[in-house]
């Protein structure tokens, strides 16, 4: 049966994670807080950062810049901000 949670990113009630998919106190915050599509949102984003940004995980700064973005996303409604990336237009 499905889990549902108040999602603060979308502002509403939606399908919560099947488990924990973070560490620690963060982990818990998402998992209670966050449901799978803002994750899945998020994951576009994380994915968009790595890749823009040359992260590297094994770096613990990079890590850390990782995870305050997803803070900021999931939890303060801020974008992703990539410098010089440019969404594309509707048709």
């Amino acid at each position: 049966m499905a889990r549902n949670v108040f999602c603060t990113y979308l502002n509403q009630e939606a399908e919560g994670l099947d488990f924990q998919l973070y560490p620690g106190e963060l982990g818990k915050r998402i998992f209670d807080n966050i449901s799978k599509q803002a994750w899945a949102e998020w994951m576009k984003k994380q994915t968009m950062l790595v890749n823009e940004k040359k992260l590297n995980m094994m770096n613990s700064e990079h890590r850390q810049l990782l995870e305050q973005e997803m803070t900021n996303f999931l939890f303060e409604g801020k974008d992703v901000h990539i410098e010089g990336y440019v969404p594309p237009t509707e048709k």
